[in-house]
């Protein structure tokens, strides 16, 4: 049966000091871990494939990218990072480039961001038809642009090329409260992902039939007549069932325009005000865990959809995640060659010292499960009980060695 973990008190750096923010999290589950994790190492090498072709003939200075390294919380040494990646990076005369293949893949996902300008435009039609004023802050967007796929300069790229969907608006004349705004409400938009699977429309349950209990409380919630995201939510009692039904099918509905079904609860909180979201959001989200999964990897609270993944995998994949997942395969096959070449010279170093090949082996296949221990070890309950373990220096340095690792892949 579902257990649901004890809350836990994660402490959390805002501008006006340290707040204290309640959020529980999900028996773990293995699967969808995995799915949560599996692009770790691909945010860092993203991060830096956009620094370097920032820089002129796409090249930066290992010094320079080391202080980089700084500015986004990474710890280790540049070259040591980069050398685990030969079919992404090349080292040249102390300064780094981009590898052809890796500049093939940053062609290719240009030219599809330029095909893709009609779906982003719906895409983000469909978001500020969601919010209660047809209108989103810039600054916020920049928050998740990410996440549903936006490039960087979105708002040059996009905006000039739809006058009749989108302005810019700046009511209080101030650069902070700049925001989009839709101009035309397209019915044929204001459709939902689950109104688009069922009719009538049904949320789906990706849970065990042994969890009876859980199965229960879906049925029951599943039975209330489903509320749309884009309706207007005028005269809906707080508290009711039907203002949580539209709680629940706008979180669903935000998840399913993103990337990877997928989207952090803190993240998401900052649009409480915008898509009329409950303040207690994290509530809202365990009480339906036939719909959604919270997890808290890496004491990043995160929410994702189940019905997007048969177990670790996405069903059906953005355009664009295509061409990442490639970029993904990319620096697994040179992590690949990166550690065959280590183990092969740590081999002949222990060959030397008259030590049999057996224990270099067994060695390796140890340093492994450590890794994958580090990397998957939560406990049953979700709740942790060290508060804040991310500012403990002690968890710290061993999520930087998970992050890390020669054999973490």
């Amino acid at each position: 049966m579902r257990r649901i973990g004890i809350a836990n008190e994660v402490l959390l750096r805002s501008r006006g000091g340290l707040r204290r923010l309640s959020l529980w999290s999900m028996k773990k589950e293995a699967d969808l871990e995995s799915a949560l994790s599996r692009n770790r190492r691909w945010i860092v090498n993203n991060q830096i494939k956009n620094i370097i072709l920032r820089y002129p003939n796409n090249e930066i200075p290992i010094e320079t990218l080391q202080k980089k390294f700084k500015t986004l919380d990474l710890q280790g040494k540049a070259l040591n990072w980069l050398s685990k990646y030969p079919c992404c990076f090349e080292i040249h005369h102390n300064r780094c480039r981009l590898s052809k293949r890796m500049l093939d893949l940053v062609a290719q996902e240009h030219s599809l961001l330029d095909s893709l300008h009609p779906l982003f435009s719906r895409r983000l039609a469909k978001l500020l038809m969601l919010t209660l004023n047809n209108r989103l802050p810039l600054l916020k967007i920049n928050h998740f642009k990410r996440s549903f796929g936006f490039p960087d300069d979105y708002l040059i790229r996009l905006l000039p090329n739809y006058p009749h969907l989108f302005r810019l608006v700046n009511p209080s004349g101030r650069r902070s409260s700049m925001a989009v705004e839709l101009l035309h409400w397209d019915p044929d938009l204001a459709f939902s992902a689950v109104q688009a699977s069922s009719t009538p429309p049904r949320f789906s349950c990706s849970l065990p039939s042994t969890w009876l209990h859980s199965w229960h409380r879906f049925h029951q919630f599943d039975s209330i007549p489903y509320i749309s995201p884009y309706s207007d939510p005028t005269g809906l009692v707080e508290g009711s069932k039907e203002i949580e039904m539209r709680h629940v099918a706008l979180v669903h509905e935000l998840l399913s325009l993103t990337l990877w079904k997928k989207f952090s609860i803190v993240k998401l909180g900052h649009f409480t005000r915008e898509f009329s979201l409950p303040d207690r959001l994290n509530v809202l989200l365990l009480k339906h865990p036939g719909i959604f999964y919270v997890s808290n990897k890496y004491q990043i609270y995160t929410v994702l959809l189940r019905e997007a993944y048969v177990g670790s995998q996405l069903v059906d994949k953005d355009p664009l995640v295509v061409v990442k997942d490639k970029f993904g395969e990319l620096m697994q096959e040179g992590l690949h060659e990166y550690n065959q070449r280590r183990r092969l010279l740590n081999v002949e170093k222990i060959r030397k010292k008259g030590i049999p090949f057996v224990s270099v082996d067994a060695a390796a296949k140890g340093r492994r499960r450590s890794s994958e221990s580090d990397i998957h070890h939560d406990d049953d309950g979700g709740g942790d009980s060290k508060v804040g373990r991310l500012f403990d220096p002690e968890e710290r340095k061993r999520f930087y060695r998970v992050l890390f690792d020669d054999d973490a892949s």
